[in-house]
């Protein structure tokens, strides 16, 4: 029984650490080159500096599906991942905000066909 019990207080005290990343299935579109979406990129990772979320664009050189890249978003753990989706979704409402200026942008120059969310140990 103590040697559960002890088990039991080791597991408990060892810290739990994940980082999240956030991946994003997308395509360009409207012309739109990947240096041109390279540089969205590099305004939405200004902004995203202040909510510890950096992303970045992963193009295909051997893939079944060579139409498509990979956003991927880095952040220290899932509660800091929602701080920055917090205030990237609630800047929205805001068509001058940055991260709505950025959206536009986004808009123009890709589609998005699926999202996926990682917990990385």
């Amino acid at each position: 029984m103590k040697k559960i019990l002890l088990a039991a207080v080791l597991a408990a005290s060892t810290p739990a650490y994940a980082e999240n990343w956030d991946v994003i299935r997308m395509q360009l579109q409207n012309n739109c080159t990947l240096p041109q979406l390279m540089t969205i990129v590099t305004d939405f990772n200004k902004w995203g500096a202040d909510y510890g979320y950096h992303a970045q664009i992963a193009a295909p050189i051997q893939s079944q599906d060579v139409t498509s890249i990979f956003w991927v978003g880095k952040s220290a753990d899932a509660a800091t991942f929602g701080k920055a989706w917090d205030a990237w979704r609630d800047a929205q409402a805001d068509a001058k905000s940055t991260p709505a200026m950025l959206n536009a942008r986004f808009q123009k120059c890709t589609k998005n066909m699926e999202r996926s969310g990682y917990d990385v140990y």
